[in-house]
């Protein structure tokens, strides 16, 4: 059954889900806005592919064996979670006796996306992109080691969401949505604008020009700092107009506070 929502509003959007009988949709902690009565609301440590939510016919049901196993599910996804800096719990909503509705937001403004998962693709985010799911879509942390992960704007980690079904995304700014395999395979952009991509795009992190002069120049003065992330391959990209570190520098010149000056790049407080 296809999760009925509707995208309102313009700066500072939210998710309005309509719930039938029978359907779940869980949040991250602190992106829930309101509900009707007849919608129930269970904060749990587990999502749903984790130890928090019982399998049907699972060994999980019953047995001491099976509420470890389920005890130790739910505190490795917890504990995965917090090491990526995410929420430590989800909140799970459920429509009792009749339609049931619910209201989600994200934490920045801009823009939010309702992904449709089929099974076949997975989809990756940016750290705290995530506002909303079905329960049949499984939420999870996918770690960027090596140099990618140091440099790029998303950190560590990614999320990632896999399974069938909707899934909700925020974001700050507008957003665009680019294939890389209508720019000849291949774009670069700002670490900090990238949102989300389909599985099969290939996420990396490249240095801004060479040590040269002009590629001092970029770092120095560009505002991009050293690096770029770059984004290869055939699927669906999503971009957004503003970064959280342009936006954090904003409101401390605003408040007195600018101490990057002029030039931006790698005299910025928030240089990678």
């Amino acid at each position: 059954m296809t999760l009925q929502q509707e995208i309102v509003g313009n700066a500072m959007q939210m998710a309005v889900v309509s719930l039938q009988p029978g359907q779940t949709v869980y949040c991250e902690a602190g992106k829930f806005l309101f509900k009707t009565t007849n919608v129930t609301m269970e904060t749990r440590l587990g999502g749903p592919s984790g130890g928090g939510q019982p399998q049907p016919g699972g060994s999980g049901s019953g047995g001491m064996g099976g509420l470890l196993r389920q005890a130790m599910g739910t505190a490795m996804q917890a504990g995965q979670r917090v090491l990526a800096g995410e929420s430590l719990a989800f909140q799970y909503f459920t429509t009792r006796g009749g339609e049931g509705t619910v209201g989600f937001a994200g934490v920045l403004p801009g823009e939010m996306r309702a992904l449709e998962l089929d099974g076949t693709r997975a989809w990756f985010a940016e750290k705290d992109a995530f506002v909303a799911a079905e329960s049949t879509v499984d939420f999870g942390i996918a770690f960027q080691g090596g140099r990618t992960g140091r440099s790029g704007g998303e950190g560590f980690v990614l999320e990632k969401f896999t399974g069938c079904g909707t899934v909700i995304i925020a974001g700050a700014g507008n957003f665009i949505d680019l294939n890389p395999a209508d720019f000849g395979g291949r774009i670069e952009v700002d670490t900090g604008c990238v949102v989300a991509f389909e599985e099969g795009i290939q996420y990396g992190v490249q240095r801004v020009g060479g040590l040269d002069r002009q590629g001092l120049m970029n770092a120095v003065f560009g505002g991009e700092g050293l690096s770029l992330a770059t984004l290869e391959g055939n699927g669906r990209v999503i971009l957004q107009s503003l970064t959280i570190e342009s936006l954090a520098n904003a409101l401390r010149k605003a408040q007195g506070g600018d101490k990057q000056g002029p030039t931006g790049g790698l005299f910025s407080t928030n240089a990678q």
